[in-house]
């Protein structure tokens, strides 16, 4: 996956989301205004920085029918706590946008731009883009030619003002840090699950019922051509049997039994908050799974370390917002209203 995409994904799900909620703050941590001085279609301005609501519809709108090609348009039914789908996927917009503004406003602290073979790939992007949309979809978005040309640019200065935090996070990992191993394990839950899926912990007396199972099973699987699988097969409650894992990836007991254990070699019971385990290694050194496990401590590392410059930018800002106008805005609905396709095209031209 090239650096463009991964970055994109990142983006895409709002990794570092640019909160408007909040209260002006002495220290200046936190800078919210609310003011009627908006021009007419404008949502939200950061700074020098504003979002247009031509902006946020094309946002929402290729968001929308990305849900709707896949799950229908009854998935805007659901809801979580109150809040709709839409309503959460309202605020995702606006958040992203807002950090697209923010590292612009970076970028031109900085003085990074786009270069002018940058510049060219962004006109032939949205010019892809804006002639692949219907006279429909133009109206219902309210998109030129010249919006979608500034929003591919925005997001591709933006993708360099990570590249520019980043640049220098390129850690040597070693094979002991990153190293995955993989287990077979059985698990006796210690809980049960109401109708809601809400958790139910077992009482005293019933956990240690379920501990006298586990011993039982452990005595077993400890006998002289004792078959571990078919013991899995027949006691493990968990999903899943057998699986690989790294370092951090588990609870701290857990991955502990797991990561002292040789090939072949069974644990004593071991204690989650999901219930009681019987833990086999099956190799205690995944090579695959290592190298990409690497590549994820890498990443996650640069993600860390983007976060704190970005959240230390962001501190000092003022934003404002239009709550008028953005209350006013919604999905569009009709039958000729279907593009989603605004990130494939960046990626196509970016991805490399």
């Amino acid at each position: 996956m090239s650096a463009a995409k991964k970055w994109l994904l990142t983006f895409l799900c709002g990794v570092m989301l640019f909160s408007f909620t909040g209260c002006e703050r002495d220290g200046g941590e936190v800078r919210l205004v609310l003011t009627t001085g908006f021009r007419k279609d404008e949502i939200f301005r950061i700074e020098t920085m504003s979002c247009t609501l031509p902006e946020v519809m094309v946002y929402l709108t290729n968001l929308q029918d990305q849900y709707e090609s896949v799950y229908g348009e009854e998935i805007w039914r659901a809801s979580l706590d109150g809040v709709t789908l839409e309503e959460s996927i309202r605020e995702t917009v606006l958040a992203q946008l807002a950090q697209v503004k923010t590292m612009n406003l970076f970028a031109s602290q900085k003085g990074i731009s786009l270069e002018e073979s940058e510049l060219e790939k962004v006109k032939q992007a949205a010019g892809v883009y804006f002639d692949s949309l219907n006279e429909a979809e133009r109206q219902a978005m309210g998109a030129s030619r010249e919006v979608i040309e500034g929003l591919y640019g925005e997001l591709a200065l933006a993708h360099k003002v990570y590249e520019f935090i980043i640049r220098d996070i390129n850690p040597e990992i070693s094979d002991d840090e990153a190293r995955s191993i993989t287990i077979q394990d059985i698990l006796l839950k210690t809980f049960t699950q109401d109708g809601t899926g809400e958790r139910i912990p077992y009482g005293e007396s019933e956990k240690e019922d379920v501990r006298r199972r586990m011993e039982e099973i452990l005595q077993m699987a400890r006998e002289e051509d004792s078959d571990f699988e078919s013991l899995l097969l027949q006691y493990n409650e968990g999903e899943k049997g057998t699986y690989s894992f790294g370092k951090g990836e588990m609870e701290e007991d857990f991955e502990k039994a797991a990561f002292n254990l040789e090939t072949g070699e069974i644990s004593d019971i071991v204690e989650t908050r999901e219930g009681y385990h019987i833990i086999k290694c099956v190799s205690t050194f995944n090579r695959e799974e290592t190298d990409a496990n690497k590549i994820k401590i890498v990443e996650k590392r640069r993600e860390e370390v983007f976060g704190q410059e970005y959240d230390a930018f962001v501190e000092s800002l003022t934003r404002t917002l239009n709550e008028e106008l953005w209350e006013s805005v919604a999905f569009v609905k009709g039958e000729e209203i279907h593009t989603r396709d605004f990130f494939v095209v960046y990626e196509e031209y970016f991805g490399e």
